[in-house]
């Protein structure tokens, strides 16, 4: 209903008859009752949530359109530490900017409506981040290849194994690369690729064992249909190749078929700087990543999981770290184990342990790696937790600490059947990862069933929930307008004010510095409850200011260092030191497809200074405070937040 008085307000205005409406109603009732009754009723119901009274117990949303030369598909967005949003497109889930090679970024400054585009070098599209200690936002993978269904397949494909027996050289070979089979049929290589030396074991009585190296491609037939396709393996040639190089290199493949085939990756890494703000490319990853999740660890490197290959088969658990010191990764055969695409992959108190909550998005069986629980990197061993309710409904759910991070408690918030599933849950639960046994326990229902929530931590420890739609991308018209506030300490929810944009897949939820919070993107399926009409990618921006923004003063800080290490105490100056009641660190946001694992509050102790200043102790645990940067807020004893101050833990 609410959507049809506003809509119908809308056509009003657009014949510019408001003020003939206003001063005739009777004319317009006589001719169509409804649309009157529509029109006043919205106007009510504007009053209403424009109400101080109404807005300081449930908030505000506000949109903001960009100018459409500056509209980008928010695929992936980080806050960078200058404030500002990294907005990264890619080639945007649109296979024409993919096959032209427009791939792009947008850099959006919230507090003063300023963007522009950001030359963006590889197609990001699907990627994952993580932030580095010195504030780079690190990008790793994205897209080599679209998806292409079954009987939009034109060349029988595969993947090809190509080795290599020399020890003393490796050997990089170009896109379109040859590789013949002894039956005469030809296939190239969709994109250039190294293959490198071969490994040399020398004993200790000097005798030498090669073990060839191999590195998997894609190829597809040169001929088109059903004469490129076979099902005998066989050993493939490389055209051009001559003498010792043509005994040394060579391909093994298997099948090659017209079958439907899935996005493939890229090993492409990137940081990027946000006071240069470019990209700076930096060591590509072991392996070839679309759909990874990238999960800052406590000694501030980066471990990438998961994703589809080079191949568009999901990685069975090779994993690989990433250093910043080297600009390198290292793969980490110890750490061998399987997720699904976009885990969710957190860092605890404990060193050497990741909590897997059990969300994940995208890719994978629905019997394999779905199981949540402790994943000790020290010798790779995985400790299930019991208790998750609806555990087959956790694709497309989002994680959250739930208040700070010293609470190691987590809550978990609906999601849906795995794949394109019609299901959805109301279900959130919770976690205390400290217990001595751990186990999940029931939280609040969501007032509607959720897949794609945005789940946003704000420096009150309160957690908006918005957004997300009851089906797979929205279908059937199912997006949730309806928005909640969690609050950890009662494990409860409460009702906010409804959002008027339909957002689920490709969306994400951040926090700024001034206490708000900006949704951006949504890509749903169809447009229509028949789906029978494409839709459009969303471009319209919402910003929701939350009830604390209405309920008093704010406290304010006037001077913070802008650095502090931990264990240390970090001074403040504020004229508001008598009422503030608690100080948070607030590490800021990276979020793509419903997973966000920078997100994270810390608690401040709090000391009154003799002058009157006031001190803030820092924790000494880098798995508590990994160090970067942090947006610090002071909140009062009305539980009303101060503008943040970025920090730098160090």
């Amino acid at each position: 209903m609410r959507r049809l008085l506003r809509s119908t307000l809308a056509a009003i205005k657009r014949r510019g008859r408001i003020l003939t409406v206003v001063l005739v109603p009777a004319v317009l009732i006589a001719v169509n009752v409804p649309p009157a009754v529509a029109f006043v009723a919205e106007i009510r119901h504007q009053q209403l949530i424009d109400s101080p009274e109404y807005q300081a117990e449930f908030g505000r949303w506000d949109v903001v359109e960009l100018p459409e030369d500056l509209q980008i598909n928010a695929i992936h967005a980080a806050l960078l530490p200058t404030g500002k949003l990294l907005i990264i497109a890619g080639s945007g889930n649109d296979r024409a900017q993919f096959d032209a090679g427009t791939f792009r970024s947008l850099l959006y400054d919230p507090a003063t409506g300023q963007a522009r585009m950001v030359m963006t070098p590889a197609d990001m599209f699907c990627a994952g981040h993580a932030f580095l200690s010195d504030g780079n936002l690190l990008v790793a993978g994205g897209t080599q290849r679209y998806e292409l269904l079954e009987g939009a397949v034109t060349h029988a494909a595969g993947a090809m194994r190509v080795r290599n027996e020399f020890p003393d050289g490796g050997r990089d070979f170009p896109a379109g690369t040859e590789f013949v089979a002894p039956d005469g049929k030809s296939y190239r290589a969709t994109s250039a690729f190294t293959v490198p030396p071969a490994d040399k074991l020398i004993a200790r009585d000097g005798s030498a064992t090669v073990t060839a190296s191999e590195t998997v491609i894609w190829v597809e037939s040169i001929v088109e249909g059903a004469p490129g396709v076979t099902a005998d393996p066989a050993q493939y040639a490389i055209t051009g190749l001559t003498g010792a190089d043509a005994e040394n290199f060579y391909g093994l493949a298997e099948a090659m078929d017209l079958d439907k085939q899935d996005y493939q990756g890229i090993a492409d890494s990137f940081e990027f700087d946000p006071i240069a703000e470019e990209y700076v490319r930096v060591g590509d990853m072991k392996h070839k990543r679309w759909y990874p999740s990238l999960t800052p660890l406590s000694d501030g490197t980066v471990l990438s999981v998961s994703g589809l290959d080079g191949t568009g088969t999901i990685l069975p658990g090779q994993n690989e770290v990433y250093d910043p010191a080297t600009k390198e990764w290292t793969e980490r055969p110890d750490l061998f184990r399987y997720f699904p695409t976009y885990p969710a992959l957190f860092q605890t108190a404990k060193p050497g342990e990741l909590f897997f909550t059990g969300s994940s998005t995208g890719y994978g069986p629905a019997e394999e790696g779905r199981t949540p629980g402790f994943w000790n990197l020290d010798d790779n061993t995985f400790v299930p937790v019991p208790g998750l309710r609806d555990p087959d409904m956790m694709e497309t759910s989002g994680s959250v600490w739930a208040g700070p991070v010293q609470d190691q408690r987590m809550l978990v918030v609906g999601g849906g059947g795995v794949g394109e599933s019609p299901l959805s849950t109301t279900r959130t639960d919770v976690i205390d990862i400290a217990a001595e046994a751990p186990a999940y326990t029931p939280g609040p229902d969501l007032p509607a069933p959720t897949r794609y929530p945005n789940v946003i931590t704000l420096p009150t420890d309160e957690i908006l929930i918005a957004g997300g739609s009851r089906d797979y991308r929205g279908k059937g018209q199912s997006h949730n307008y309806v928005a909640s506030l969690y609050t950890p300490s009662s494990n409860t929810l409460r009702p906010a004010a409804e959002s008027s944009v339909g957002r689920d897949y490709h969306s994400a939820g951040l926090l700024l510095p001034n206490g708000q919070v900006i949704v951006l993107g949504g890509d749903a399926l169809f447009s229509d409850p028949l789906n029978t009409r494409d839709a459009d990618f969303e471009h319209r921006i919402e910003i929701y200011t939350p009830p604390y923004m209405f309920q008093g003063p704010r406290p304010e800080i006037t001077d913070a260092a802008a650095t502090v290490g931990l264990g240390q105490t970090l001074t403040v100056s504020t004229p508001d030191a008598d009422r503030v009641d608690r100080a948070r660190l607030v590490r800021p946001s990276a979020a793509t497809h419903v997973t966000d694992l920078e997100q994270r509050t810390v608690a401040l102790d709090v000391t009154a200074n003799p002058d009157g200043t006031l001190g803030l102790a820092v924790p000494a645990e880098p798995t508590l405070v990994p160090p970067g940067f942090y947006m610090l807020f002071l909140v009062d004893d009305a539980g009303v937040p101060s503008v943040a101050r970025w920090v730098q833990v160090q």
